[in-house]
């Protein structure tokens, strides 16, 4: 009964918090998981405003949220076979345990497996959503103001990892809810179980 009541709660948590980030925007409106630019890159946000092409500094952290986006559809069935795998130990540890228990089990079981998932996702997306013109298009402006530091990071593997935080940022949020809140228990089998760790 505790197994099915944490893969039920998962459950609620991936279906409710990531389907909300795979939506139009779903990162870049959302503060908790937006993501920002790289610290290598903040200078050149900062450069691109100053001389009046905030337009454009917008529109790149839209593209790079929008590749976040892409990628965080990949992410239900790694998700599905995590909560399948959850043991009667494993559930009564995660019951009795922190407030983010059971996020963290899946965040151990599922990291490497995401993001071998989402990093030709986002890859292939930034080309899709037109990110990598945006971005080719910012590089190239910054880079000829004078006297800057050139730069060209690697946006791929860290859009990977900041969509990663994302969806566990976010589980996190729908854990603590059901944990905390008995209204959030929205099933029998739900209350039950996180009856006994009240």
């Amino acid at each position: 009964m505790i197994a099915n009541g944490l893969r039920q709660a998962l459950d609620k948590g991936i279906d409710k918090q990531v389907t909300k980030l795979t939506q139009k925007d779903g990162f870049y409106k959302n503060e908790m998981v937006k993501i920002l630019l790289p610290k290598e890159l903040k200078i050149v946000d900062q450069t691109l405003r100053s001389i009046g092409l905030g337009n454009l500094a917008d529109e790149g952290l839209r593209a790079i949220n929008n590749t976040a986006e892409d990628a965080v559809k990949e992410a239900t069935p790694i998700f599905v076979n995590a909560v399948k795998d959850i043991t009667f130990t494993d559930a009564k540890n995660i019951l009795l345990g922190a407030d983010d228990a059971a996020t963290n089990y899946l965040e151990q079981r599922t990291s490497n497996a995401l993001y071998t998932k989402f990093n030709p996702v986002i890859k292939s997306s930034f080309s899709k959503v037109g990110a990598d013109q945006i971005w080719n298009n910012i590089i190239t402006t910054y880079n000829s103001v004078p006297f800057v530091n050139k730069v060209n990071p690697d946006l791929t593997d860290y859009v990977t990892n900041k969509a990663l935080d994302g969806v566990f940022k976010m589980i996190r949020v729908e854990e603590k809810e059901i944990r905390n809140n008995i209204s959030a228990r929205t099933t029998t089998l739900l209350r039950q179980v996180f009856a006994l760790q009240d």
